[in-house]
Order: C-alpha cells, then sequence, then structure tokens
C-alpha cells in the first residue's frame, strides 16, 4: 500500500500549495479568504498524517528485512523531502499575504504528475520483487550457501596448489643433495687423479736415473 500513499501524499501536497496560492490571491482582491484557511488547516493535518503513515510503513519494512539497507536510506530520503514540504507549507500558510517559495520552487515535482515517474516506484530487483519475507530469507540462505561451495572451491584449489608446491620443493632438495654427492665425487676422482699422475712421474723419472 506504500506506492498509493505515497502518491496520495505529493498530491495533498501539491493542493495545498495550490489551496495557499488561491488564498493569497484572495487576500491580495480583499476577498474573505476564511473557507479556504479552514480547508488548509485541514490538509495540512492530513497531509502529516499521511507522512507518519509512510514512516511507519517504511520502519516496519526495513525491521522486517523487506528490503534492503540501501533501499530503505533511499525511501528515507523521499519521507524526509515529504516533511520539509510539509514545514514549507506550514510557514507559508502561517505567514499569510505572502507567496509561498514552495510553489515558485520545484519542490512539487514529486507529486503526481502525468509522465513523471514515481520515485517511490523505483522497487526490488527482479529477483526479490514480490517475494515475502520467508522466501526473501530462503533466497539470501540459498546465496550463501552458494558463496560458501565456491569458497568451498577455492580453498581446495589453494590447497592442492600448495601440497604442489612443497612437491616441488622436496624434489628440488633430492636434486640438490645428488649433484652435491655428484660435486664431491669428481672432487675426490680428481684428488686420485693427481695422486696417480705425481706416482707416475716419480716412477718414471727413477727409471731414468736406473737407465
Amino acid at each position: 500500500p506504500r506506492l498509493p500513499l505515497y502518491d496520495a501524499t505529493c498530491q495533498v501536497a501539491q493542493e495545498v500549495a495550490e489551496k495557499i496560492q488561491e488564498r493569497n490571491r484572495y487576500q491580495r482582491n480583499g476577498e474573505s479568504s476564511a473557507k479556504l484557511n479552514v480547508i488548509i488547516r485541514s490538509s495540512l493535518q492530513n497531509l502529516r498524517e499521511k507522512i507518519d503513515q509512510l514512516k511507519e510503513l517504511l520502519l516496519r519494512a526495513v525491521s522486517t528485512h523487506q528490503i534492503t539497507q540501501l533501499e530503505g536510506d533511499r525511501r528515507q530520503n523521499l519521507v524526509d523531502d515529504l516533511l520539509t514540504r510539509h514545514k514549507q507549507l506550514q510557514a507559508s500558510y502561517k505567514n499569510e499575504g505572502t507567496e509561498p517559495d514552495v510553489i515558485r520552487s520545484s519542490l512539487m515535482t514529486g507529486g503526481v504528475k502525468r509522465g513523471v515517474t514515481n520515485p517511490w516506484l523505483v522497487e526490488e530487483p527482479e529477483e526479490t520483487r514480490g517475494l515475502g519475507f520467508g522466501d526473501l530469507r530462503q533466497q539470501q540462505r540459498r546465496i550463501i550457501e552458494e558463496q560458501d561451495a565456491g569458497l568451498d572451491a577455492l580453498s581446495s584449489i589453494i590447497s592442492r596448489q600448495k601440497q604442489m608446491g612443497q612437491e616441488i620443493g622436496n624434489e628440488l632438495d633430492e636434486q640438490n643433495e645428488i649433484i652435491d654427492d655428484l660435486t664431491n665425487l669428481v672432487e675426490n676422482t680428481d684428488d686420485k687423479l693427481r695422486n696417480q699422475t705425481r706416482h707416475v712421474k716419480m716412477v718414471d723419472k727413477k727409471s731414468t736415473s736406473c737407465g
């Protein structure tokens, strides 16, 4: 019911502004405006009651999680705008004989006009439109489960990559040990070769002296 209620509230605000303008015109022409003042007072009271109803509906929708926090903030701004209009209209009504600034400004653009989109009609996304509180909770739970499944898959991938990294590190350690063993074997072989070379040279030298 908040959609037609918002339209009706904007319509009342527009009518009050027009009545104030009409009353001021009567006063400038020296005509009686008592009847219009009664109508304006009643309309201002009606306007405030409708704004309070909108506030109550909004509070209920936010507290029961029927709408998102972002949508709740947007609608709260609309209600605050209506409250500002009400205060300005009330001030214009009390300042008899003055032209209300509300009428000359663009504050009434939120009213019901042909071809103008009602800002209150901006609803939830298509996938949540028309869903009750239980359906919204179920959908939210399903989204959380899908996110958890995605996180589990990501965790599994990271674990496999970690295991592969550990295996590659172990393989590198083994290869380094093999290289160290080969290096030691080459050094030992080189030492033995040098010793054998010196021994051959000594034998050859002795053989030459004997000859």
